[in-house]
């Protein structure tokens, strides 16, 4: 079926059939009627690889994560979904599984395929191999290196800092850290801020309080145990990611701890119900979506400014596992606010 059959079925060119077809407005109602009636009936489709060649893009932006499954990520996901939805284009979504060489061969793939741009949550160390491509690209969560464009993040290091601050203002001294590997970027600023705060407050850093290699929830339940088995174990955990967080969470409910303090880097389901309530450092993956969506499209109609580094800040939600003082201590401050 080409669309010069379809023309002829609405007694029409071909090139305002395909303006109707396009989405033009600038097509009289009534031939636009027969248009899509004659599209209807004789079951014509777009032949989207034929226009991608005539357009040099296709209708589509291609979306990199780390993985599908982290509900943050998916989240940022379905919001750029629907504001490319709005914006009449499609999205491609795939994930990089922190493999660097999985990544470097899907943005190829996703180049090759013509997309209009891309939107990348970055696990390579190197990204200088963009520079050639003429594909607008925007960052989420993370900056590449060695490569200009516009970021979209969260404060990590403050936010982390203003968490453990908040933990110390209610008398704690030894405040574990949870956390992924130091070389995700995420995780590097998260540690940095936990430093911060102790440095402040004149406190070391003990680093057998520090635990940064929980990939998941069941590698933080086990750090977690460790904590709690030693001879002077915290009184405080900050857990830099809401995955490590249910892992830390499980650990002190099935030991009935409730006197050890809790903050956790990002909301999680059901933080909010138990008790004690989960105190979170508030990040909004939906606003991180639409944001890194906004700066795509503003490159894609023609934005040709210096790379925009959006940094988003963090709030902390007292709950009350935040505001826990340690076993024989008195509260320091006379509220939970930060």
């Amino acid at each position: 079926m080409r669309l010069s059959d379809v023309a002829l079925a609405a007694a029409t060119s071909a090139k305002t059939a395909s303006r109707v077809i396009n989405g033009d407005p600038r097509v009289a109602p009534e031939t636009r009627r027969r248009v899509e009636e004659a599209v209807t009936r004789l079951g014509y489709r777009v032949d989207l690889l034929a226009r991608s060649l005539r357009r040099g893009v296709d209708d589509t932006i291609g979306v990199i994560v780390e993985s599908i499954a982290d509900p943050f990520f998916a989240a940022v996901i379905s919001e750029i979904e629907l504001a490319a939805l709005r914006r009449g284009l499609n999205v491609i979504v795939t994930s990089n599984r922190r493999l660097p060489n999985r990544e470097v061969a899907i943005v190829d793939s996703l180049q090759q395929r013509r997309v209009a741009g891309l939107i990348i949550t970055p696990h390579t160390s190197d990204l200088s191999y963009l520079a050639a491509t003429d594909t607008p690209v925007v960052f989420v969560d993370r900056h590449p290196r060695n490569f200009p464009a516009d970021v979209v993040t969260f404060d990590d290091r403050g936010g982390a800092r203003m968490a453990v601050r908040h933990l110390l203002r209610y008398g704690h001294q030894r405040v574990a850290f949870v956390s992924d590997d130091l070389e995700v970027e995420t995780s590097r600023n998260r540690h940095a801020g936990y430093v911060d705060a102790l440095m402040e407050a004149d406190l070391p850093v003990a680093p057998e309080l520090v635990a940064t290699d929980c990939a998941d929830a069941a590698v933080a339940r086990a750090r977690t145990c460790e904590f709690l088995d030693l001879d002077e174990p915290p009184t405080a955990i900050f857990s830099a990611r809401s995955e490590t967080s249910l892992g830390v969470v499980k650990v002190l409910h099935d030991r009935k701890r409730t006197d050890i303090a809790t903050v956790s880097f990002g909301d999680f389901a059901l933080a909010d119900v138990l008790s004690p309530a989960i105190t979170v450092l508030e990040q909004s993956p939906e606003l991180l979506g639409r944001l890194a969506a906004e700066r795509l499209f503003a490159r894609l109609d023609g934005d040709h400014n210096d790379p925009v580094n959006t940094v988003i800040p963090l709030r902390l939600v007292p709950r009350g596992s935040g505001e826990i003082v340690p076993s024989g201590g008195a509260e320091t401050v006379g509220g939970a606010g930060v």
